[in-house]
């Protein structure tokens, strides 16, 4: 059972805003576990928060007018379903994030989109929007908020990851943003916008993977120092415990390759070649790794073996293996 298969799925900020609801059930996937945890989304949010506050007002400064972003909510989608539940047209715009691969997709209404830049022309930006794909002029105008509001970002997630946030282009048909694989897990922030008399759900999405080693480092727990302490001498006491494990171990001689006939045709008096030297010390090995070399002996009336220097040929061998 996916997202979609879940209920008729909404469109646009009812989709978001139905996954919140608090006593709805959310259909599961057991094909997509989840993989962000509630500490995930605890250090997002409170770093979204911050973003959120900021690009308001940041872009009320660049926009001259009044405006209000609060986060709404942070969910996981496959990006499929994230990209079926976009309305059509959608103002997109495909972002990077360097020094991480991928890209992301931070996106709100083209009525939002197009009074931006009628505010940005001197205008009002009350009047009725048209609902298109921009032209070259108002694509070349429109980069200028977005690229505030992606400097913000950057500065908004700082303590956990520092990214270079840029913005490669703009879309207006989700289904020609083929930014991802089609199962692969996606972090949507929605936000609250309102510009003016409009208001619009903004969404950010992020691939899950870049980010995944950034979110686990934020939320590590950080240990006091008796649990430091605690840590430490388990550790020391592993260690002693392992010292004390037995381990196999072998003397042999140098190995070597024999024919398959020859080895089936084996019988009682036949005489295998071993071709080791008759100076050269013997092997000694555990699981079949060489630590050491060793020369037949004996001690109180049993076989021994001597451990003695590893020649030079050994250890460049072992060198070359390394």
């Amino acid at each position: 059972m996916t997202l979609a298969d879940a209920a008729p799925a909404p469109r646009g900020a009812a989709l978001m805003a139905s996954r919140r609801r608090r006593g709805e059930a959310r259909s599961y996937d057991f094909r997509r576990p989840t993989k962000l945890s509630r500490d995930h989304v605890r250090v997002l949010q409170n770093l979204l928060e911050s973003f959120a506050r900021q690009t308001a007002t940041n872009l009320t400064q660049v926009l001259r007018t009044e405006v209000k972003v609060e986060l709404g909510g942070i969910d996981q989608f496959a990006y499929d379903d994230y990209i079926a539940h976009l309305d059509n047209p959608v103002f997109m715009s495909v972002i990077s994030f360097e020094p991480l691969r991928g890209r992301g997709l931070l996106t709100w209404s083209m009525d939002v989109a197009m009074a931006m830049i009628d505010l940005l022309l001197g205008g009002s930006g009350s009047a009725d929007q048209p609902q298109r794909p921009m032209t070259g002029m108002e694509t070349r105008l429109a980069k200028y908020p977005v690229e505030r509001v992606l400097y913000e970002l950057g500065v908004a997630l700082r303590p956990v990851v520092r990214l270079d946030f840029g913005l490669e282009g703009f879309e207006y048909q989700p289904q020609l943003a083929q930014l991802a694989v089609s199962s692969e897990t996606v972090v949507v922030s929605s936000f609250s916008l309102t510009l003016g008399d409009r208001e619009t759900e903004a969404t950010l999405m992020l691939p899950f993977a870049p980010f995944a080693p950034a979110l686990h480092g934020a939320t590590s727990p950080q240990l006091s120092a008796q649990a430091l302490r605690e840590r430490q001498q388990a550790t020391d006491a592993l260690s002693e415990r392992l010292g004390a494990v037995p381990v196999e171990v072998n003397a042999r001689f140098r190995p070597i390759t024999v024919p398959s006939a020859d080895l089936l045709g084996l019988a009682v008096g036949d005489v295998l070649l071993l071709r080791h030297p008759r100076d050269s010390p013997l092997e000694v090995t555990t699981n079949d790794v060489v630590f050491a070399h060793a020369v037949a002996s004996n001690h109180r009336r049993r076989l021994a073996a001597e451990i003695v220097a590893t020649p030079p040929s050994s250890a460049s061998t072992a060198r070359d293996h390394q």
